[in-house]
């Protein structure tokens, strides 16, 4: 394989990761600027329009990408290490993150220097899966692979004794695969709330590990892309099937409503949380089809992506601390004051129920921040390329 072509294969994780890097970004300015973000679910079919709907549903797409192609990332990250180096390695970050989500993303998030509710979202289900990951590159690379599919084709199993058990589970099985955002105590005035329930997610990242292999120097590069380009096409229409058949694969069953169209975003509306198989199908396929697409161009365009796709999390905690800077700047443009701060029984400082903007404004101020992050992502990449510290691996 020529220097060009092993570029172009590498690259292409990076164009597809800065892809939903960018879309992730269109979700977080909504749920802080849109007006109609906590009064209605932007999903339901009876509530929604066509363009909210769509615009909360291509930002799907963002976790289960960008977690399996972390797996793929520790599986070529690892080739240049030993087994004991990548273990360390993959543990530490994993544990890294872990607190990241903790200490960092939370406030960005809340804006509560007090930490009175914690989030375990996306950062927490990678860590804990980069965790478990460490301790299983020490098995051979195909029960890791196997694993990671079994627990991505079989997890949805689980629905049926949490649903006898009115989703009343203990709270591992909470973290582990039950959470629809659950909420527990720690003491008088703290909380945690579980958004992202492990387990399906370290499904995914063990599968992208898996599929290291096929971007490894010397693996044929049409053979790669034909994988991708069919597995793509197997996963849309294993989607197909188990929506149409509507008995496996997603806890909430579609229904008919009384428009075709309400209907057709009925069949689409997929679980998220925790992520269910035909969720994974419909964001994954399209996904693989792209990721194949993608290794043979090159232009502007995916120059520009792929700087967000080197610096994942730097990008990911500056995005979150930005929108929530223009956010309080909007909330105090709109005539709220320090009285308005605080939402009795709600998490988010400086976020009224009643707050925000129509869809347009969240459409431009998502643009704005992209834009805004570029140079500082440019910076912070080029930085990378030219200093070999170790802490650059964990940012």
């Amino acid at each position: 394989m020529n220097q060009l072509t092993a570029s172009r294969r590498i690259e292409s994780v990076d164009i597809l990761r800065g892809i939903v890097m960018i879309i992730m970004a269109l979700d977080h300015v909504r749920d802080f600027l849109h007006a109609d973000a906590f009064q209605h679910d932007p999903l339901n079919p009876d509530t929604t329009t066509p363009i909210l709907f769509f615009t909360r549903f291509i930002t799907h797409y963002c976790a289960p990408v960008f977690v399996f192609l972390s797996g793929t990332s520790a599986y070529l990250s690892g080739l240049k290490k030993t087994t004991r180096q990548q273990s360390r390695f993959l543990l530490t970050r994993g544990l890294w993150l872990i607190f990241s989500e903790i200490a960092i993303i939370t406030l960005a998030f809340s804006l509560n220097p007090f930490y009175n509710f914690l989030f375990l979202q996306v950062i927490w289900a990678i860590g804990i899966s980069m965790v478990i990951l460490s301790a299983m590159i020490w098995l051979p690379y195909e029960v890791v692979l196997i694993t990671g599919l079994c627990i991505v084709f079989g997890h949805n199993l689980l629905d049926y004794p949490e649903a006898l058990r009115g989703n009343k589970v203990n709270i591992i099985w909470d973290f582990a695969h039950n959470a629809q955002f659950s909420v527990y105590p720690l003491g008088n005035k703290h909380f945690i709330g579980v958004i992202y329930a492990f387990l399906p997610w370290t499904g995914i990242m063990l599968t992208g590990y898996g599929a290291g292999k096929l971007f490894e120097q010397g693996f044929d590069a049409n053979r790669r892309r034909k994988i991708l380009s069919l597995t793509g096409i197997g996963l849309i229409a294993l989607f197909v099937l188990l929506r149409y058949i509507n008995v496996y694969g997603d806890r909430v069953p579609w229904t008919k409503h009384a428009t075709g169209l309400q209907t057709f975003l009925a069949f689409m509306n997929v679980n998220k949380y925790p992520p269910s198989l035909t969720y994974i199908c419909i964001t994954l396929g399209p996904a693989f089809l792209l990721l194949s697409y993608l290794e043979r161009i090159g232009n502007a365009f995916t120059r520009f992506v792929s700087i967000y796709g080197r610096v994942p999390f730097f990008y990911y905690v500056l995005h979150f601390y930005l929108i929530r800077v223009i956010s309080v700047i909007a909330f105090f443009a709109s005539g709220y004051g320090v009285k308005d701060i605080i939402t009795p029984d709600f998490p988010f400082l400086f976020r009224p129920l009643q707050f925000g903007f129509s869809l347009w404004v969240v459409y431009l101020v998502w643009i704005a921040v992209v834009l805004l992050l570029y140079p500082l992502c440019k910076r912070y990449d080029n930085y990378k390329r030219t200093h070999k510290k170790w802490w650059l691996s964990y940012l």
